[in-house]
């Protein structure tokens, strides 16, 4: 399908801008409203990345116990990758920033932006019952689409029991080919988590059911989906959707996995169908193809800027002032004042961002091959600060210390024991 331009926003698209981003509840940890997206920095003042620092952030992220790490980032002054460690601990392989790998619930930006661009067609609205297009579904008609990709429809996350044990709850799913429905069906067999509307609370089974509606919706699997109005407009090609083999074909990275029991052998985790998750995330990509992705998607080149009104527009999902999120997007508050957008993930094996800048003009994506450990993963978010900020003042004030998005445990995107 042709890419949307920018130069398509007509007189009406200012109404229809008004009536896509309408006001969603504010959290429980937070009673702000919903911040409209803010006029960003231009990348012209913005300060050149600190490399040094992004590498400080992947070694962090070694030693507190990731066999590997990498970045790229992409901006004004051309791209600039780092990489250390390996990428197979059996062989010693290094790292190496054009391998491929399993980017977990990043997989949800991109699940967004096709059921967006399906609002767009006119084939659904985002304030509309999930149940008037998938009828019956759900237990309550006042989820709306809206409340899928803000995490906010109260469906509970199957994968906290699923993965209550990490590696046997791992190995359990490993090669299990689910349905959409069983999915589903485990969510609603645990209690709601809240009334529709009324708290961010994330949950990948909101994603399976945007999945479902894709399906639905176009009549055919959500991988035709992905390939036809993202992967091959953007030429994203080492990018895919494979789901249910196991295998990441080509130069890829394996990936670890902790156990709960300090001292046990890591897992490799590799091979696996990702079926528990889905269009939740099971997509494959590589730092090169995030970079695009993300910048294509600041850029309004696959959404109309009603469309990315409405994606942006943010509400607090905790109580720093620093993490807000959107419609399948996470924006960032970084200590430098720059905002980001992109989506963090998490799957057996592998921690991923994938942030922009609002304008699109500097991105940066970054992946440490483990998981089940939260220091690690923390310490990768540490690559956003250095990437987008810079280069600190010898003396930091207090304030900025305070705000440091590097000294805050990243956000889980599944269930961690260590």
């Amino acid at each position: 399908m042709p890419l949307t331009s920018h130069r398509r926003l007509v007189v009406s698209a200012t109404l229809i801008a008004a009536l896509a981003a309408g006001v969603a509840p504010a959290t429980s940890a937070s009673a702000a409203a919903p911040q409209a997206p803010a006029a960003p920095k231009t990348a012209d003042t913005a300060p050149a990345p600190d490399m040094e620092g992004v590498v400080a952030a992947l070694n962090a992220a070694m030693a507190n116990g990731a066999p590997g790490a990498m970045a790229r980032f992409s901006g004004p002054g051309g791209v600039q990758s780092r990489a250390v460690g390996v990428r197979d601990r059996v062989n010693g392989t290094p790292m190496d920033v054009r391998s491929r790998f399993r980017i977990g619930s990043v997989s949800k930006t991109f699940s967004t932006v096709v059921l967006l661009q399906l609002v767009q067609e006119g084939r659904l609205t985002l304030d509309s019952p999930v149940n008037t297009y998938l009828p019956g579904l759900l237990p309550d008609d006042r989820i709306t689409v809206r409340h899928l990709l803000t995490h906010r429809s109260g469906l509970a996350d199957y994968t906290d029991p699923m993965f209550a044990n990490t590696v046997p709850g791992f190995e359990s799913v490993r090669n299990r080919v689910f349905g959409y429905q069983e999915l589903v069906d485990l969510s609603l067999a645990l209690p709601r988590t809240t009334e529709p509307g009324v708290s961010y609370k994330y949950s990948n089974a909101n994603f399976v059911v945007v999945g479902m509606l894709i399906e639905k919706l176009t009549g055919r699997p959500v991988a035709d989906a992905y390939q036809r109005r993202i992967f091959k407009p953007l030429k994203l090609r080492d990018t895919s959707y494979v789901h249910p083999e196991t295998r990441i074909a080509g130069r890829h990275v394996r990936g670890y996995l902790y156990p709960d029991a300090a001292g046990d052998p890591l897992v490799d985790s590799t091979e696996q169908t990702v079926s528990w998750a889905q269009s939740a995330g099971a997509v494959i990509s590589s730092p090169a193809d995030l970079n695009t992705f993300t910048k294509a998607l600041m850029r309004g080149r696959l959404l109309s800027p009603a469309m990315m009104d409405a994606m942006t527009t943010v509400t607090p999902t905790d109580a720093t002032n620093t993490r807000f999120y959107g419609l399948g997007l996470r924006r960032y508050d970084l200590s430098c004042g720059a905002q980001v957008y992109g989506h963090t993930g998490t799957v057996q094996g592998f921690y991923t961002y994938a942030f922009s800048t609002r304008d699109g003009k500097r991105s940066l994506s970054a992946m440490a091959n483990s998981s089940n450990r939260g220091a690690v993963n923390t310490a990768l978010g540490g690559t956003l600060e250095a990437a987008f900020c810079g280069k600190k003042p010898a003396a930091a004030t207090a304030s900025r210390a305070d705000r440091d998005f590097s000294s805050l445990p990243a956000e889980r995107d599944l269930p961690e024991r260590r």
